[in-house]
């Protein structure tokens, strides 16, 4: 079932959580792919009383994280190591500058497809900027409608999926978050980021 707004306005740890098992699905005029949710993180919020100084929004309102701040199920693309994007979920309601950073993927259609983007037959989905290639989501999709017909999340009804929980990765700048445990993966997944 494709997920409607109300779906989205969780915070960021309960979206991250409900995302995992969840399955990504990116239309473009070269066809469809979609990809299980195996990987990602929350940012924004507070931990024990503690701001998450490792989220986007943590220094407020920016032309880069204004749709951040807006209501849930829009998309945050960024631009990483100004060649790799990375693709979030808005999540929250206005104001709460809440979103969930999708790590990684099970690859499930329109492989030849992602194969095709990645140049390779292997790795495909493994980490944020590799999805992100595989998917065709590049910054063009800043504030993409997750309602839409271009890129959205589906869920089965009804069926839940086993979580582990860790530290974020690569996040040593922050004082705080990079401690928080807002890292959740598929539990007994091989399609993690490397």
């Amino acid at each position: 079932m494709k997920w409607k707004r109300e779906d989205f306005f969780g915070n960021a740890v309960e979206t991250a959580q409900k995302l995992i098992g969840a399955v990504l699905v990116s239309r473009t005029e070269e066809g469809i792919v979609r990809g299980r949710i195996t990987e990602c993180e929350a940012y924004g919020g507070t931990w024990e009383g503690r701001p998450d100084d490792a989220a986007h929004a943590y220094k407020g309102l920016t032309d880069r994280t204004r749709i951040i701040f807006g209501e849930g199920g829009y998309a945050y693309v960024y631009l990483i190591y100004g060649m790799y994007s990375c693709f979030n979920v808005v999540c929250g309601r206005k104001g709460d500058g809440v979103c969930v950073l999708i790590r990684s993927l099970e690859p499930l259609e329109g492989i030849p497809l992602m194969e095709k983007r990645r140049g390779r037959k292997n790795h495909l989905t493994d980490g944020p900027g590799k999805l992100t290639m595989a998917f065709g989501i590049d910054r063009a999709l800043y504030g993409e409608d997750l309602t839409g017909d271009r890129l959205w999340i589906e869920s089965e009804e009804g069926r839940t999926f086993p979580l582990e929980v860790t530290k974020r990765r690569n996040i040593d700048y922050a004082e705080y978050g990079k401690d928080f445990p807002w890292r959740f993966t598929l539990k007994g997944s091989s399609f993690l980021s490397r």
